[in-house]
């Protein structure tokens, strides 16, 4: 019996301490990934109050003193007085994302956060919650309770209860069968919390769960199901509030579990069972401990490598045709340096063939060449004048400029620099001390560039063999010029698609639960992030990407505004912000602490004059927490002003949507 005892407690303790590995990792993941939805927020809160718990029972279990231990285990209350109302703050931002939105239910939470706190201060600093008699440090460690532990039993229920029944309700309202399977997923995983945190109230509240037959198969399934459950709610949420693809952020999150978490417990159980088997190895512990640390991290690493490939198919199981085609396409895009190595390679292999000193490649661009590569001592004194060959041009742009250059046997017309002369020798041709060859495209009707040799001074002409090397490697370094326009062309493509398609990713996520309107609108005022956006232009009110990069800027009223600020989008969008923000102002001389003139007060220093919260706050007489619950009404007064006069601006004759 006493052995088994120690395997169970061993089994828990690993539990213990995955669970926390899990949890921090997925809150990192959380806060990394997708912050700025309300959702990810309060789960984020959620993780870390659960993670907390988690963390007690680690620390107490390995306190020798009971003192020690007590400590920790007040400050596991932490985790277990705010997981109801976490609870309750995500199944109301859950609720929320269908559009099911009310007042009631968000001072709820926030008073939920209050009673939370109550019960956390009784906790650590009285014994009426729980209380100091006995600590129990087997199976899992916790105080007894106290007079008013029944009181937080029934807030925890109740609290949980209600938040259960808005996740049936917030899966109910989803309308296409994706968004309700995964709110069925989460509706019920989301008892990981309440399973965290039950083997603590069940056990410090009954006698009879204090016996190991009845506690031990509570305390470890409940482990289990816990670390099971966090990890199916991080992939549902997952999905909120991002820009990318399902299969994106699939990918990204399971990635991200077996390169952290996976990696991490593995390492974790080894470092365990190692220094458990030491003394029959007769190795030192702590030696023994590292070596298997940086052996279990190697090769789990490795097999990480060499299963990638079997993963990727499995996630990506529906869409394997297409993923081939976009990994085959990043394995071969070429970069800038790329293309230079290269052409680098290029450059050496005609030196070495032709004896030469120095070699160079020039890129035939709109504004005249550009040197693009250059082998051995070539100082740019030293380079011939090529201004003659002309730009790339495509197709008929060539006209009778390229049926003239062509006719001239494709080459450079004669430089008027003083002292050069121009000799054709086969395709290429010899000018001021160098062989130029063209770099044509494949179609031939194309100048790419230029490749030149150093002609050594005792040679005249080029063998036949000579001619020959050079021309297969100068249609290479051709060809690696057409590859990188091409590429240019498919970048600029989809730079161009790119705010459509983020639109349309934002859009396809929030349409999931919140209804046919938000697609069937095309307008930045419907949009769920248009008061962020007005928010995150005031902040960048006098430059940044915030104002420069505004999906604002799309609006008929800016529109409208760069007529009158020369074109520049930014200095539009900022006219309109004013012009808003001007809208706000009451009639009369302004006066700093008057009720009225609060919020134009506020924008116009925070914003207008780029005061600090300190300043604002000393100068208006009021406390910083009410001057940003005061800014968010005056932003969101802007919004609304802005809604109005892009509603104006659209109603004039002759606007269409666009």
């Amino acid at each position: 019996m006493p052995a088994l005892i120690g395997l169970l407690t061993l089994i828990s303790q690993i539990l213990t301490s995955a669970i926390v590995i899990l949890g921090f990792s997925l809150l990192l993941y959380s806060l990394t990934h997708n912050l700025r939805e309300r959702v990810a927020r309060a789960f984020s809160l959620l993780l870390a109050f659960v993670v907390i718990v988690y963390l007690g029972d680690v620390a107490a279990a390995v306190m020798p003193i009971p003192a020690e231990a007590e400590i920790w285990l007040r400050l596991q209350w932490i985790g277990i007085a705010f997981v109801p109302a976490a609870y309750l703050h995500l199944s109301d931002a859950l609720l929320a994302t269908t559009n099911d939105r009310t007042a009631r239910r968000r001072i709820a939470a926030r008073l939920a956060y209050v009673v939370s706190g109550a019960f956390l201060a009784l906790a650590v600093f009285t014994n009426w919650v729980v209380g100091n008699q006995s600590i129990i440090l087997t199976p899992a460690p916790h105080l007894a309770a106290g007079p008013l532990f029944w009181l937080f039993t029934l807030y925890f229920y109740i609290v949980v209860g209600w938040g259960a029944y808005n996740l049936y309700r917030a899966r109910q309202r989803c309308l296409t069968p994706t968004t309700r399977r995964r709110m069925t997923y989460l509706l019920a995983a989301s008892a990981a919390p309440v399973a965290g945190v039950y083997p603590y109230m069940l056990i410090a509240g009954y006698e009879a769960f204090r016996h190991a037959s009845l506690s031990w198969p509570i305390v470890i399934a409940g482990k289990v199901g816990v670390a099971a459950m966090l990890t199916v709610m991080a992939y549902v949420i997952a999905y909120f509030g991002v820009l990318t693809p399902d299969r994106v952020v699939r990918a990204r999150l399971v990635k991200f579990l077996v390169r952290g978490p996976f990696v991490a417990t593995c390492t974790l159980i080894a470092v365990i069972a190692v220094r458990r088997t030491t003394h029959i190895l007769g190795l030192p512990s702590d030696i023994a401990s590292l070596f298997t640390m940086v052996a279990v991290i190697l090769l789990l690493q490795w097999a990480i490598v060499l299963f990638k490939p079997a993963l990727e198919r499995l996630l990506y199981f529906e869409e394997r045709a297409e993923m081939r085609r976009i990994q085959k396409l990043e394995d071969r895009l070429l970069t800038t340096r790329d293309l230079h190595q290269f052409l680098e390679s290029v450059l050496a292999a005609v030196c070495e063939q032709l004896r030469a000193p120095s070699a160079f490649v020039a890129a035939i661009t709109e504004t005249g060449p550009h040197l693009e590569v250059t082998v051995g001592n070539l100082p740019p004194e030293a380079l011939p004048d090529l201004s003659p060959f002309p730009s790339p041009m495509k197709g008929g742009e060539q006209g009778e400029e390229s049926a003239n250059h062509k006719a001239n046997g494709g080459g450079p017309e004669p430089s008027a620099r003083s002292g050069s002369t121009l000799r054709p020798q086969g395709d290429f041709f010899h000018w001021d001390g160098y062989w130029l060859v063209p770099l044509h495209n494949r179609a031939g009707n194309t100048t790419l560039g230029i490749l030149g040799v150093a002609a050594p001074p005792e040679v005249t002409e080029l063998e036949p063999d000579s001619v020959q090397t050079l021309r297969a490697l100068a249609s290479q370094a051709a060809a690696a010029l057409e590859d990188r326009l091409l590429q240019q062309d498919v970048f600029a493509a989809v730079e161009g698609l790119i705010p459509t398609i983020e639109a349309l990713q934002r859009r396809r996520g929030a349409a999931q639960y919140g209804g046919a309107d938000l697609l069937t609108s095309g307008d930045v005022l419907t949009d769920p992030d248009y008061v962020q956006f007005v928010r995150d232009a005031l902040t960048h009110y006098w430059g940044g990407p915030k104002l420069t990069e505004s999906p604002l800027l799309r609006l008929k009223v800016v529109e409208q505004a760069l007529q009158d600020n020369d074109g520049n989008t930014a200095r539009a969008l900022r006219a309109v912000l004013l012009q808003a923000i001007e809208r706000l102002k009451p009639e009369g001389q302004q006066k700093l602490t008057a009720g009225e003139w609060i919020l134009y007060n506020i924008l116009e220093m925070k914003f207008l004059q780029g005061r600090r919260v300190r300043d604002i706050a000393m100068r208006l007489a009021m406390s910083e927490s009410d001057l940003y619950r005061k800014q968010r009404i005056a932003i969101e007064g802007v919004a609304r002003a802005i809604a109005e006069m892009e509603q104006a601006a659209q109603q004039e004759p002759g606007w269409k949507a666009k």
